[in-house]
């Protein structure tokens, strides 16, 4: 059969930017704060049924189950069978405030004491089966955790669900729930975060990433299925691609060797050429070699000569790690619709040892919206890009 299309019909975000579409959207177009961006102000109650499901759930679920209450609320009635609507929601790490939590309660208390709830609370694939379990989606409910490309290879794969006929719909993403003292300690000892608590993509005097928690929930449709129920179609999912550097856990391959390979993939899946590519929304997380490698990427893939509109809005978000592409995925959605590309905040010296890319920094800037990409690359040499074009 013929690849079906796959429209994006709901939108749903928690993040430090701001919780709900509206707030993240103002949130990309203002300054960053300094410091860890932590999602203040979040209450989960209204996601679920009574005080002891709230216990129950880790912080990334809960981040979760908000951002798809949002998403399935724009999309409305989806009128699918169960069968034929699945859940593909990833993670770079799952439910470490529960691991971490419990162990100082094992090491102080004894092992009697550690929660029975433990394995369900922490396992990476409890805010996909919440969603499914939540709402009723019987079709396959699965998780990527593949680091900091988790997000953006979940909808991938969702898309991949919908464009070969297995589901009509699929509820996909990402979330994390990662300011922990352990994890925050881990990524500050491997010298991989911000000393200054600044996120400065692609800048000259980047000093690495600041830590985020997010989650960013999409809902994908058959194309047909969704103008059948007359819904506002946001975007379309054109294409995608992962691939592997297999070059070293937490270093990017020379010269962007992977994440060239990866967007030269994804441009053809969706059937487009990288001349047509109008916007990215790079990766960027603001740490030295990353930004040096995926700069040198888009250069190998799109030239040094104008090129598509570049930015990374991490320099206000932070960076999510397993949600991050998840949420820059419908940071491109909410470019497309209000026809303007959130500055890169935290850019204001050229490097030198970098290629020029057609950066968008200072202030927005208004575009006339066409095929666009969002990159993510992980921990473990995991590339991921997905392609995405303007609704109906």
């Amino acid at each position: 059969m013929p690849r079906r299309r796959v429209a994006v019909t709901g939108l749903g975000v928690v993040s430090s930017a701001g919780i709900g579409i509206d707030a993240y959207w103002r949130g990309l177009l203002g300054p960053q704060p300094q410091g860890y961006r932590a999602v203040k102000d979040f209450d989960p109650t209204p996601y679920f049924d009574n005080p002891k499901e709230v216990r129950r759930a880790d912080r990334f679920t809960q981040f979760a189950l908000a951002a798809a209450a949002e998403a399935l609320q724009q999309a409305g009635e989806l009128r699918a069978d169960p069968d034929r609507i699945g859940v593909w929601i990833g993670t770079g790490v799952g439910g470490i405030a529960t691991l971490e939590e419990q162990i100082i309660i094992r090491h102080e208390k004894g092992e009697r004491r550690v929660s029975p709830f433990l394995v369900p609370m922490m396992m990476a694939n409890a805010a996909t089966a919440a969603v499914s379990m939540k709402y009723g989606f019987q079709g396959p409910c699965e998780n990527t955790v593949t680091a900091c490309a988790a997000g953006t290879q979940s909808i991938g794969n969702a898309a991949r669900l919908i464009q070969d006929g297995r589901c009509d719909v699929v509820v996909t993403g990402g979330s994390e729930a990662t300011l922990t003292p352990t994890s925050i300690a881990g990524f500050a000892n491997m010298t991989a975060l911000s000393s200054s608590g600044y996120s400065r993509p692609f800048d000259r005097d980047r000093d690495g990433f600041v830590i985020a928690e997010a989650a960013g929930i999409l809902v994908l449709e058959e194309w047909e299925h969704a103008v059948a129920r007359g819904v506002p179609i946001l975007a379309e999912i054109l294409g995608s691609a992962s691939t592997a550097d297999a070059h070293h856990i937490t270093a990017p391959s020379p010269g962007g060797a992977g994440a060239v390979r990866c967007m030269e993939l994804a441009l053809a899946d969706a059937g487009v050429a990288a001349a047509d590519i109008v916007h990215v929304n790079a990766h960027g997380t603001s740490t030295p070699l990353n930004d040096a490698a995926e700069s040198e990427a888009m250069a190998k893939v799109f030239g040094t000569e104008g090129g598509p509109l570049v930015t990374s809005t991490k320099g206000v978000t932070g960076h999510a790690l397993g949600a991050a592409g998840a949420i820059e995925a419908i940071a491109v959605v909410l470019a497309m619709r209000h026809e303007l590309i959130p500055p890169t905040d935290g850019y204001a010296n050229p490097d030198p040892a970098m290629p020029p890319i057609n950066l968008v920094y200072g202030e927005p800037r208004e575009w006339t919206p066409g095929p666009s990409i969002s990159n993510s690359f992980g921990f473990g040499g995991h590339n991921a890009t997905v392609v995405l074009g303007p609704g109906a």
